[in-house]
């Protein structure tokens, strides 16, 4: 795991700030794997992994492999204790932000993530309290769709303390009437200055920075087969297949500015490394002949002379 971090750290020099997606998510387990559990959110036998990505670049930063019955939040602050103090070591400027969903949305991440000076947006699980407090904006919205028959977001912000927590903090609502009724989201935030359409605009981006990177992770890169029986043999499989997704990631680093820069995992590898071709060898090289029809060959071109030593 530590690997993966030294990568992650030497690849840019002392960026003004860093966007940490953390995320909890399932990974199905179909026999009798070692530590799998059901989970009765997820209505399965599963194991429960944490994730850490970069939001903005979406590089895996480290891959934590969980009991199938723990909380969400489990070991997040343990998993942050590790990691955080490797990335200040190589960047003691960088602010770091927190990015993660309502399933981590506990007082003991914010005490810990306040103490070390970092900055957080996460998401909080709706309840009553905050339906009271979010009343005016949700009335607003209510109105906006009586005018005009279109839903519109209406925002707001204002001081909250659960009964867990020792102080308030700031939380920001999203109010907005569907045809099926009212949908109201909360994010809790130390984050002091922008207005509540930035905080909840910068939440939403974690889709892109998170949910569709784990998408790739565990769909394209097989991250979800975990079939060995003792937990730690599936540790080290979820850390091949992490190693595989950084390896593509990499690679996609080096297709900026082509038509395929923005392409997912699984396309990159269609188009560009599963690709037929004859292999013919000679006292001194190797000579690989692809079909003079390939459609990708200028890329595949860029790519060898951005991959090949100077």
């Amino acid at each position: 795991m530590k690997v993966f971090v030294e990568l992650y750290t030497k690849r840019r020099s002392n960026p003004d700030y860093i966007i940490l997606d953390i995320d909890p998510t399932d990974d199905p387990c179909h026999g009798n794997q070692q530590l799998s559990f059901f989970h009765g959110y997820y209505y399965e036998k599963i194991y429960h992994d944490l994730v850490i990505f970069d939001g903005e670049t979406g590089e895996l930063v480290t891959p934590v492999l969980r009991p199938g019955n723990v909380h969400g939040a489990d070991g997040v602050v343990e998993v942050l204790e590790w990691l955080l103090p490797q990335i200040r070591k190589a960047w003691p400027m960088t602010e770091i932000i927190i990015r993660a969903d309502g399933g981590l949305a506990v007082p003991r991440l914010y005490e810990y993530l306040e103490r070390e000076g970092c900055w957080y947006v996460i998401g909080l699980i709706t309840n009553d309290r905050l339906r009271k407090l979010n009343e005016r904006a949700m009335k607003d919205a209510e109105a906006i769709f009586d005018m005009t028959g279109k839903r519109e977001q209406v925002l707001c912000e204002f001081e909250y303390q659960a009964g867990s927590w020792t102080r308030s903090r700031r939380v920001i609502g999203k109010a907005e009437l569907l045809e099926k009724g009212p949908n109201q989201r909360f994010v809790v935030t130390n984050v002091p200055g922008p207005i509540p359409n930035a905080v909840y605009d910068f939440y939403r981006e974690r889709g892109e920075g998170a949910e569709n990177r784990i998408k790739e992770w565990k769909t394209m890169m097989h991250a979800d087969r975990l079939s060995c029986h003792k937990f730690y043999a599936n540790w080290f499989r979820l850390l091949l297949y992490s190693a595989a997704y950084v390896l593509m990631w990499s690679l996609k680093q080096n297709l900026a500015g082509t038509e395929l820069e923005r392409s997912t995992v699984e396309t990159i590898r269609l188009k560009i490394i599963k690709l037929g071709a004859r292999i013919r060898s000679t006292a001194r090289r190797f000579w690989i002949h692809c079909a003079s029809g390939y459609p990708y060959k200028n890329i595949w071109i860029h790519l060898h002379a951005q991959l090949a030593p100077g």
